[in-house]
């Protein structure tokens, strides 16, 4: 009988920590993409999303639009526009981006490119390495609401000083997000933390 008991109390405190520490993620994935702000810095960071040979995706256009309302607040003088391809792809996402922009007005001499990374981590990796080499320290992470915690937390963990800002449009915005996006990267988050820290390695290959 006092075996079972202490069985039980076991399994109901794992249970407990099951609900407990998801819950508090989540409210922290919700709580730091809704507080966010843009603060001065050196560069504003475009993260990936989908593109369509050379045509940004809905969440992706958001970004970039996002991005040059913060330029042109004068927050920071220049842009990285990050993220690769996908097999077959004639375009990555970093050079949709960098090509929308100009389009829309931002000085090709404003706008670097950065062909890498296939998610969160190694576009982290990326724009960090390429920060490293030419001496900036401070970035505004343009993302979706519930991606800026993640977002943020890998860069201060390769030792950039960031600040979010989430898109203000478009199907990942703040009046837009999803409970579904928000338990997605509640999961995401809580992976990084607990095995994904293991996979930061810098390097000095820029594209």
């Amino acid at each position: 009988m006092f075996l079972f008991k202490i069985v039980r109390r076991i399994i109901s405190s794992i249970l407990l920590i099951a609900v407990i520490i998801p819950s508090f993620v989540a409210y922290r994935v919700w709580s730091t993409g809704h507080s966010a702000q843009a603060l001065k810095s050196d560069v504003i960071v475009v993260l990936g999303a989908a593109q369509y040979d050379g045509r940004p995706s809905d969440v992706l256009e958001a970004r970039l639009k996002t991005a040059q309302v913060i330029f042109k607040a004068h927050l920071a003088p220049r842009i990285f526009t990050v993220g690769a391809s996908e097999k077959g792809d004639r375009f990555t996402e970093a050079q949709t981006g960098r090509n929308w922009l100009l389009a829309h007005g931002i000085s090709p001499k404003a706008v670097t490119e950065i062909s890498r990374g296939i998610d969160t981590l190694s576009s982290t990796q990326g724009y960090v390495d390429l920060m490293n080499k030419v001496g900036l320290r401070r970035a505004i992470i343009v993302t979706d609401e519930f991606h800026c915690l993640r977002a943020l937390t890998m860069a201060r963990d390769m030792k950039i000083s960031a600040t979010c800002a989430p898109t203000i449009s478009g199907p990942a915005s703040k009046s837009a997000s999803s409970f579904s996006y928000l338990v997605r990267e509640t999961g995401a988050y809580l992976a990084y933390v607990t095995v994904g820290r293991h996979g930061i390695h810098l390097t000095d290959q820029v594209k």
